[in-house]
């Protein structure tokens, strides 16, 4: 794999956790649903989605075309990254039945205009910075940051296999759901 688009991924998986807490908080939601690994606060479908702009639309002149672009290429990851969930895993991270405009309860209309904005804006301001970031990790912290993710990963796949509850992937339910054996 390319170390560019590993560090892709994980930056944006990152910054997709941190958009998933403000956003709980500001709907002041009762259950906080890590939509991530087990010990490491990445969500997967931001990353991957933004990987699917960067490199299929990412060279796009105009803000509103870049948008539009970016809202379908993600709105379809974030389809095909649910669809696995449930089907490869057993779980469901986000269901959109209440909202308008839903697909099969794994996607939405309104979040797929988000999606649009969110990834224009990452792909024109964000992305310049994160270049010269990624371009100064060693090879080293790559090492360790993929032997990290896989072993991760790797926990957080036999979890979800073996109990089907997303709540275990937060570590305070996982040693509490523990102590109870």
């Amino acid at each position: 794999m390319d170390l560019y688009w590993f560090w892709i991924f994980v930056f944006y998986s990152l910054g997709g956790y941190g958009l998933e807490k403000l956003y709980a908080l500001a709907m002041r939601a009762r259950h906080r649903v890590r939509k991530c690994f087990l010990l490491l606060p990445l969500c997967p479908v931001y990353g991957l989605a933004m990987m699917a702009v960067l490199r299929l639309a990412g060279d796009t002149e105009r803000f509103w075309q870049l948008a539009l672009y970016g809202g379908i290429l993600c709105t379809a990851v974030e389809y095909i990254v649910h669809f696995l969930y449930e089907k490869c895993l057993g779980v469901l991270f986000w269901d959109y039945s209440g909202t308008h405009l839903d697909l099969n309860r794994r996607i939405c209309f309104p979040f797929g205009v988000a999606w649009g904005v969110l990834s224009a804006l990452a792909v024109r301001y964000v992305q310049p910075r994160l270049e010269p970031v990624i371009a100064a990790i060693p090879p080293e912290v790559t090492l360790c940051a993929v032997l990290l993710l896989t072993a991760d990963s790797f926990f957080s796949v036999r979890i979800l296999r073996r109990s089907g509850n997303i709540d275990l992937l937060g570590l305070g339910n996982l040693w509490r759901e523990l102590h109870q054996i």
